[in-house]
């Protein structure tokens, strides 16, 4: 779907409505990005350990 055909089905009001709310979102966690991270790049069920935490040490 174009971004065209995507304004045509859900008009200005609701996309500067999907916006606001992308704005006001808070950033992710670490611990988000990384799991997201892993499912991403590995979307068949192969998952990668996690990455070590950068205050492990």
């Amino acid at each position: 779907m174009t971004a065209a055909e995507r304004r045509a089905l859900l008009g200005d009001d609701v996309i500067a409505h999907i916006h606001e709310c992308v704005a006001a979102a808070p950033e992710p966690t670490p611990e988000v990005v990384e799991s997201l991270r892993r499912i991403l790049t590995h979307p068949a069920g192969c998952i990668a350990e996690p990455a070590p935490a950068a205050d492990a040490a």
